[in-house]
């Protein structure tokens, strides 16, 4: 038995001729709730950095920045070089699919100490807010990915199993979902948690390092329900992916920047 799902049209609705994608609203989602939840939390009273309204605007125009640019060359370098090479105008066609959290998340590192720096402010303090905005994208992100019928999971016979119409007959695992339950939600829950119930926050650095670690330990768990990307496949016997590789880089990464935090006086 499976789920049998009609394939949704990666196209939510057009205006003027124009196609809005569902890739598209899920990163203005993420881009307006995550704003939303970074100015609540710097508002309060244990926050260990002030921001004025013009400096969250500039703030949110260098991590979108750091998103877009980094997400997309983390994917050209990461997950399909020679493709890329030979067609260098599809790096600009965005609408296409193809972003790689981890270089997303190294354009927004890079993004958020360049703009510490020049306003003055701990870039390690606001690392640390961000990573409890990040899952609130990841989450909207796994979701535009179902939608869109891109990383699907492995063939599978679980009850919850799930067949497009007109794709495949194979039910597979709806691993995305599963991306956006951890990777997105508890992740998101964890790290708040962290922030409000325990004195990490005054340790610059050291919530940004647990939510690198947390977030390659949920996606290393979820790689294995994932199919391999298919210009890839496996990297070592039947289980390595590009996706696990560069979540243990990330996980010992985060762990050094922990450790880091927590023995800087």
């Amino acid at each position: 038995m499976a789920i049998i799902i009609e394939p949704i049209s990666p196209v939510a609705f057009s205006v003027f001729g124009l196609d809005v994608r569902w890739y598209a609203l899920a990163y203005i989602a993420a881009f307006v709730v995550g704003y939303g939840v970074f100015a609540w939390l710097t508002r309060r009273g244990e926050c260990p950095v002030r921001l004025s309204k013009r400096q969250l605007d500039d703030l949110l125009t260098a991590v979108i920045i750091g998103v877009i640019l980094g997400g997309r060359l983390g994917y050209v370098l990461f997950y399909d070089l020679g493709y890329f090479l030979s067609h260098p105008l599809e790096i600009f066609a965005l609408w296409h699919g193809g972003m790689s959290f981890h270089g997303g998340l190294i354009g927004v590192i890079i993004s958020v100490f360049i703009y510490g720096h020049r306003h003055k402010i701990s870039s390690w303090s606001l690392l640390d807010i961000m990573s409890i905005v990040a899952p609130i994208g990841l989450f909207f992100g796994r979701i535009a990915n179902f939608i869109n019928r891109e990383v699907m999971g492995r063939v599978t016979d679980v009850p919850w199993a799930v067949v497009f119409s007109g794709d495949t007959p194979m039910p597979r695992h709806p691993s995305p979902l599963y991306e956006a339950a951890t990777e997105g939600l508890l992740l998101f829950v964890i790290m708040y948690c962290l922030y409000s119930y325990t004195g990490l926050r005054r340790r610059p650095g050291a919530l940004a390092g647990i939510m690198g670690m947390g977030y390659a330990v949920f996606r290393i768990a979820c790689e294995n329900f994932r199919a391999p990307d298919v210009q890839i496949g496996f990297l070592l016997g039947e289980w390595l992916t590009m996706g696990m590789l560069l979540s243990l880089i990330m996980f010992f990464a985060g762990l050094g920047i922990f450790i880091f935090a927590i023995r800087k006086k």
